[in-house]
């Protein structure tokens, strides 16, 4: 059956009217039925919670006539993923959507819960765009109203039909029906950065989100017409996209380098016609290790699908008579390519005295009649050693390259290439909207805020504001309370990962129970620990929140919520941050700026949850300060 004239998984569907004549038991039998492997304390949930919901919709019924139009969804499994709401309620002009807990009191993480899922509705339901979308928490021990927390409204049990009765904001009736609301094609979520990988390879396409479709198909237009344009031409083109951290950079590459126009693009070799014309390549070491390890059984080759930078450079560098069978060449995280310097101390025997970009370059002349060399650059995100000599590198390739290269930039990096030639300026190759927040937007703006990298950010406010779209920043200093708030955040959630992450330059983490020292982290087998669950039998899984990736682990790569150990590298000392405290680098000769670096290092650190960021800061006195200031700043306190 097509999905979009199937209907949502779901326990229960009906009117009011239906809902509350119904036995409650066999309301209880229908939810068992579907979800077959119901703990007895679920059961007994469901016991203790239908009664007082048929209640409440009765009174709901004799208050207002309209309610007979009314519907209730139990179990309602969102579409694509493994997440279940306890209880929809589709009402006058909104949705409302019940966390069911039995407390007397909430804690963070149940209101935390409960908005998410109002946000993914609000964020990829089509029935709830133009919808109010209500996240209630019901307390099933509490009566009255308890207040309003995280934009999430708490109440008991006995204030339902007061919510479910109130007056539409324009007056009108407007109730989605059932049908429109459980058509299985109406939920489209934005899959993570593994999972659209997946679907890529198994499909060759990616599903269509709209809100991440208007922020990142003018982009992928824009190189797919340059490639079109090149191949037309027999030329050779440099094509630059810059891209804030989450804006879906990853995303735009694996699609350009599995875009089916690419098929009849290919100039025929002596071998045939080359039957991959692009390939995706990133010096990101972890990104790569883990999307060949999520892809490897995914119906072909996770190692074909995306491959490693370093093991590219060293095969062609070797061999001057290879010619790479691609056209279209992607440099994923193009602003970590090595400069000259740093090939030579890494690589010594290449011996050539060449930076990667002009590796890349040498390459790409090789191919014939035409090519495309894109270069993928997230900005502000240098933070390995050789990684600072920024944009240049690639204006000091094409311009010693003897090809007549043509290169396309947006407008941000315009400058570095005035003098050059042949340069076009096209804005769509700058992402400036974020995806990875749902909702959420100007999230770089307050890390950049927070690191003090800009002037005249209301922290607060902004914090505020993320708050209420749907992404959430917490802190605590007791490290056991930021693993529990996750574990209760996502314990029906199987297939979502939160781990710990912590600078590597941290000298004291270790003693507070944070492994971010070079030998524990050296251990962690990346693939494993962002792609594996709980069932994972060798406890790889950062869902076990045992072992932690540094940023130089995590860059590139995303978890649905982060768990940041703030360590003593980077920390507020008289109204400003100081890195003295940091570890020294093995090669500080070849250091421009540390302090950059370590603003950098923080700033992935701070924006790898597509969810939320819990920060932990050890109860130490050289952190206090670091502390007042996260919570001035807008953190949200576990406590």
């Amino acid at each position: 059956m097509d999905q979009s004239l199937a209907q949502a998984e779901h326990g229960w569907s009906s009117t009011f009217p239906t809902f509350r004549a119904a036995p409650a038991r066999a309301i209880r039998e229908a939810l068992n039925s579907f979800v077959s492997d119901a703990s007895p304390e679920q059961v007994r949930a469901w016991d203790e919670s239908i009664p007082p919901l048929q209640h409440e919709v009765g009174e709901a019924i004799a208050e207002r006539t309209e309610a007979a139009r009314f519907a209730a969804v139990l179990e309602y499994e969102l579409p694509l993923e493994f997440r279940r709401t306890d209880v929809i309620f589709l009402v006058n002009g909104a949705v409302m959507v019940l966390e069911l807990k039995g407390k007397q009191s909430p804690i963070q993480a149940d209101l935390d819960q409960a908005s998410a899922y109002a946000r993914d509705l609000r964020a990829y339901h089509r029935e709830c765009e133009h919808r109010q979308v209500k996240p209630v928490l019901v307390l099933m021990r509490a009566s009255g109203r308890v207040g309003t927390f995280s934009g999430v409204e708490v109440i008991g049990p006995d204030q339902i039909n007061a919510l479910a009765t109130l007056e539409a904001p324009d007056g009108e009736v407007d109730v989605v029906s059932t049908e429109a609301f459980l058509d299985a094609g109406a939920y489209r979520p934005l899959p993570s950065l593994v999972e659209a990988a997946r679907e890529l390879l198994e499909n060759g396409d990616l599903r269509r989100i709209k809100r991440a479709a208007a922020a990142t198909e003018p982009t992928l237009d824009a190189l797919k017409r340059i490639t079109t344009t090149a191949a037309g031409t027999k030329t050779r083109h440099l094509v630059l996209v810059t891209g804030l951290p989450g804006s879906g950079k990853t995303l735009v590459g694996l699609q350009l380098a599995h875009a089916r126009l690419l098929d009849g693009l290919a100039v025929p070799r002596s071998s045939g016609v080359p039957t991959a014309p692009a390939v995706y390549l990133s010096g990101n070491g972890p990104l790569v290790e883990v999307l060949q390890y999520e892809l490897q059984g995914a119906g072909g080759s996770g190692k074909a699908f995306v491959r490693g930078v370093k093991e590219y450079v060293r095969r062609y560098s070797s061999r001057p008579d290879l010619v790479p069978p691609e056209h279209v060449l992607i440099f994923d995280e193009a602003q970590r390519a090595f400069d000259a310097a740093q090939v030579a101390l890494k690589h010594p025997e290449f011996g050539d005295g060449k930076s990667e970009p002009e590796h890349f370059v040498e390459f790409a002349e090789r191919v014939p009649q035409w090519c495309v060399v894109v270069g993928l650059i997230g900005t502000g995100q240098e933070i390995h050693t050789g990684e600072e000599a920024g944009l240049g590198q690639w204006l000091t390739a094409v311009a010693g390259a003897p090809g007549n290269w043509e290169v396309h930039v947006p407008p941000a990096v315009a400058e570095v290439f005035r003098g050059f030639p042949r340069v076009s300026v096209d804005p769509a190759l700058e992402l400036t909207t974020e995806v990875r927040y749902h909702l959420a937007s100007d999230v770089h703006v307050y890390v950049a805020g927070l690191l003090d990298e800009s002037g005249g950010v209301d922290l607060p406010r902004l914090a505020r504001t993320l708050d209420e779209s749907g992404y959430h920043l917490r802190i605590t200093r007791d490290l056991d309370r930021a693993k529990a708030y996750l574990r209760s955040r996502y314990r029906d959630d199987p297939e979502a990962r939160f781990g710990i992450i912590a600078s590597s330059k941290d000298r004291d983490l270790p003693r507070f129970g944070v492994p971010n020292d070079f030998q524990s982290t050296k251990r962690v087998k990346n693939g494993p620990w962002f792609a594996e669950g709980e069932s994972d039998r060798y406890g790889r899984s950062c869902r076990e929140l045992r072992e932690c990736v540094t940023e130089f682990g995590c860059q590139g790569l995303e978890l649905d919520a982060a768990l940041l150990a703030w360590g003593t590298d980077l920390v507020r000392d008289g109204g400003r941050w100081s890195n003295s405290n940091a570890r020294g680098y093995q090669r500080a000769a070849l250091i421009r700026d540390a302090m950059r670096l370590r603003r950098n290092a923080y700033r992935v650190l701070l924006t790898r949850g597509r969810d939320a960021t819990v920060v932990f800061v050890p109860p130490i006195g050289a952190l206090d300060e670091t502390y007042e200031h996260l919570a001035n700043s807008g953190f949200v306190d576990l406590q």
